[in-house]
Formats: C-alpha cells, sequence, structure tokens
C-alpha cells in the first residue's frame, strides 16, 4: 500500500483510483472507487438493486471463479476467498454493500463493478490482507476474469427473471386452482349474461369463474414460455458476444456450472452475438406478464360489478369484506382487492410500454438500456406476484353467490326472450320484448297472454339450466 493510503486508513478511509483519478473510500465499506462513483452519478430512484439480482450476479461470479480455477486461470487461494464472499453474498449478506441505483447509465457496468469490488474486498479480508489492498485480489483482474459487463448483466438479469417468474408461476396456480373451485361451487347457480352490460341470455355463475380459469391457465402457460426465453444466458461472450479474453475452456464450461450452482434450468445461447445485442426475449416475457395483468383487470372488473350495491346494484356474488369503505358513510365495503389488482395492471401496462422501448433503442453490438428494462420488469413480476396472492388468499377463496338474487334478475329479465326465438318467431319474439320493456310485464305474462305457448312448453325452454348449454332451449338433445 501507499504511504499516503496508510495514513487514511487510519482516518477511516482509504484512497482508490481508477482512470479518472483518486477518491477516498470509507474503510469500512467493501465497495470501491468505480461503485462509489456510480452512487454519486446515478441518484435516479433513491432505491438499490433488488436482492435477487445481488443474488444472481454473486452466483455468476461465483460459477467464473470456480469454472476459471478449472481451467487455470485462477489459482485455489483466490478461488476459494472469492466463493466464500459470493457464498455469503447469496446467504443474504453484505447486501447493504451494493449501494449504486437500479437505473444507470454504462449498460449495468455499475453494478457489475459493485460487484466485482464488494467480492474482491470480501476475499482480500478472508486472506488477511486489508480492504484496498487490491495485489491480493483485484476486482478486475480476478473476479472478472474472462468476464465483461455486457456478459454478465444481461446473464444475471435472465437469471433473476427466472426466480420471479418461478414464483409468479407459483401463485398463479393458486388462483387458477381457486377459481375452479369456484367454479364447481357454483356450477348451480343460474344467473343473467350480460353483454355490453345489457342483459343477454342466462349463464351459469359456474361457468363464469370456469372461464376466468381458464384465461389464468393460459397466462401460466405464456409465463412457462417466458422462462424458455430466459433460459438462454450469453456469459462467455464477454464484450460483444465474440468471446474475447475469456478462455475457450472457461466460455465451454460457464454456464453449466452456473446452472449447477442455481438448479436453474439454464443454457448458453446458441449465437452469443445475437445475444449480446439484441433483448426481444425481455419484450417477449413483458407482453406475457402484460397479458396476465390484463386478464386479471378484466376478472377483477367483473367482481367489482357483479357485488356492486348491495342494495342498488347486481349484488349477485358477496366479496368478503376486508375494510371499511369510507370515513363518512358507516356500512360502506368497497372492493379493495380487486381495485388494488386494477392498479397493478395499469403499473406494468406502463412498465410494457417502457421495456418495449429500451428494447428497441439498442445500437449494433449492445443495448445500453438493459438496467431501466431489468427495474421495470422485475416490478412487473414482482408486483403481479404479490397482487395475485391478495387475490387469492383475500378474495377469491372467500366469494359468496346470492343465488335467489340470481335467479330473480333471470326471470325478471327480457333477455330470455332468445330462447323462445326458435319457437315463435324472431319479429314476434321482439315484438313480445318491446311491449315488456315498456310495460314493466314479464315475458311469460305476454307469452301466455297471446296464447303462443302453451304453459307446459314455456316452462320448457324457459327451464333456466336448459338456457345455458348448447342447442335449441325446450329440445331433447
Amino acid at each position: 500500500m501507499k504511504q499516503e493510503t496508510r495514513e487514511e486508513y487510519q482516518k477511516g478511509t482509504r484512497i482508490e483510483q481508477d482512470s479518472i483519478g483518486e477518491k477516498k473510500i470509507p474503510q469500512s465499506a467493501y465497495f470501491g472507487v468505480q461503485t462509489l462513483r456510480a452512487a454519486e452519478n446515478f441518484y435516479i430512484t433513491g432505491l438499490t438493486m433488488h436482492p435477487e439480482l445481488i443474488n444472481s450476479i454473486a452466483q455468476i461470479k461465483k460459477a467464473a471463479a470456480v469454472t476459471n480455477y478449472e481451467v487455470g486461470r485462477l489459482d485455489k487461494k483466490r478461488t476459494d476467498a472469492i466463493v466464500r464472499a459470493c457464498n455469503e453474498i447469496i446467504a443474504g449478506k453484505l447486501h447493504d454493500q451494493f449501494i449504486v441505483d437500479p437505473i444507470q447509465g454504462g449498460a449495468g457496468t455499475s453494478l457489475n463493478m459493485n460487484a466485482n469490488e464488494v467480492i474482491a474486498n470480501r476475499a482480500i479480508e478472508i486472506l488477511g490482507g486489508p480492504k484496498g489492498d487490491y495485489q491480493l485480489v483485484n476486482p478486475n483482474d480476478h473476479v472478472n476474469y474472462g468476464q465483461s459487463t455486457n456478459d454478465v448483466f444481461p446473464s444475471c438479469g435472465r437469471i433473476t427473471s427466472l426466480k420471479l417468474l418461478n414464483q409468479a408461476i407459483s401463485q398463479l396456480e393458486r388462483l387458477y386452482e381457486a377459481l375452479d373451485k369456484k367454479a364447481e361451487e357454483f356450477d348451480s347457480v343460474i344467473k343473467m349474461g350480460r353483454t355490453q352490460l345489457q342483459d343477454a341470455v342466462p349463464i351459469r355463475l359456474g361457468q363464469e369463474f370456469r372461464a376466468y380459469s381458464a384465461a389464468i391457465r393460459r397466462d401460466i402457460q405464456r409465463f412457462e414460455s417466458s422462462r424458455q426465453e430466459m433460459s438462454a444466458l450469453n456469459l462467455g461472450g464477454t464484450a460483444i458476444g465474440t468471446g474475447l479474453n475469456a478462455d475457450v475452456r472457461y466460455l465451454q464450461k460457464v454456464v453449466r456450472n452456473i446452472a449447477l450452482m442455481t438448479g436453474l434450468d439454464l443454457i448458453q445461447s446458441y449465437d452469443l452475438i445475437d445475444a449480446t445485442q439484441n433483448l426481444d426475449g425481455y419484450a417477449f416475457v413483458s407482453g406475457a406478464v402484460k397479458t396476465c395483468a390484463i386478464n386479471l383487470s378484466k376478472i377483477s372488473n367483473d367482481l367489482r360489478l357483479m357485488s356492486s350495491g348491495p342494495r342498488a346494484g347486481f349484488n349477485e356474488i358477496n366479496l368478503p369484506a376486508r375494510q371499511n369503505g369510507s370515513s363518512i358513510m358507516p356500512g360502506k365495503i368497497n372492493p379493495v382487492i380487486p381495485e388494488v389488482v386494477n392498479q397493478v395492471a395499469f403499473l406494468i401496462i406502463g412498465n410494457d410500454m417502457t421495456i418495449s422501448m429500451a428494447t428497441e433503442a439498442g445500437q449494433l453490438e449492445l443495448n445500453a438500456f438493459e438496467p431501466i428494462i431489468f427495474y421495470t420488469l422485475f416490478q412487473s413480476i414482482e408486483t403481479l406476484t404479490f397482487a395475485v396472492r391478495t387475490l387469492v388468499d383475500n378474495c377469491i377463496t372467500g366469494i359468496t353467490a346470492n343465488v335467489q338474487r340470481c335467479r330473480e334478475m333471470v326471470e325478471n329479465s327480457i333477455g330470455i326472450i332468445t330462447a323462445l326465438c326458435p319457437h315463435v318467431g324472431y319479429d314476434r319474439a321482439a315484438m313480445v320484448a318491446k311491449e315488456a320493456l315498456k310495460t314493466g310485464a314479464s315475458v311469460k305474462e305476454l307469452i301466455l297472454r297471446d296464447q303462443l305457448l302453451t304453459p307446459e312448453e314455456l316452462e320448457r325452454i324457459l327451464d333456466p339450466y336448459s338456457m345455458t348449454e348448447p342447442g335449441i332451449s325446450g329440445e331433447p338433445l
């Protein structure tokens, strides 16, 4: 160490230098000069990196060190120290030393160097040296050996996305099962179907919930495809995908090692140059998340409508009461869980636009805008996961049906006239519907008054359950 550095060490700081110049670093800090510059340059969100992203980059650094040791590019002493430092980070330690903002210039260099410096300084400490003594373990020459930000940062982003997608799929599976269970429970509940918010023809409440579960099943399938998109890493491609400065044997082994360490189904991209410059996979994943959010929002809209009232609305179902709905209106209960799901959907839809623009904005061999892609994509996946969890636990499982109210609206609706068209003709049915709407008389009353059908025929045709199945109501299949 230089003399001035030793003097600063006694004062609680150390001096580090990079290509820009020297800078004082707190002696207690595991980060170094490049990290501190980044923290000063990019105070954008006021937040720090997602903890899973920190864990993922530590896993990559661990795999890289092990692989470099296996191919003879890193000695055992340094390898063991780096691996131990990485394991500590993966276990949740030293996360407070990752101080760079999620949104940053430099295509992720700030996070990569933050990880390199923290791991190097912890490894130095493990080897008995003082932080900043980079002759023992160097952030660039040892921790980052055979790597570039341009293959490390995208790879840790994909690994993090995989982890978050797995959590989201788990919650979506729970939602699918909860909706499917309600479909069975409500299968005998007859209610009025509506198109454009106007009375249409009868439907079973269970059929509506079955349709919701079918939509969520498709979302799960899209998320499964998204996992495949995120499983291919450009790790080993270094700066632009050509693999410069990476041992060929390292390139061949590193992704296999990271897959073994993480337990994830990871493969190396078949074209590392393509994988380094093109980020369409993130747009694909964001699109799947957005589509799911749209489905969740539509379901939430329906739940709010069907539970509206209770006296002056549809009042077909009851949502679990979760909190007082007003500071001025006693007894008012709001559909707060579907409302929060709607808001998460709005957020995700906006994030998808950001991801689309950032994905398109790359030039030539690199897209510099992965930081904003990761920030918004992780937020989208995670907020969707939490929204689904609260929707299942605090809403879906506790929904009950107002059976009598549903049936009364069917019997008093003009919409049942549709079932009579094959028996009395469209024009005659339309005249009955018009008179019923004008006078308030029921469709049944008018049909019987005009002797268009016998009471027995009318009851058979207007059987509510038969009107919710294929075929001509009132005729045997």
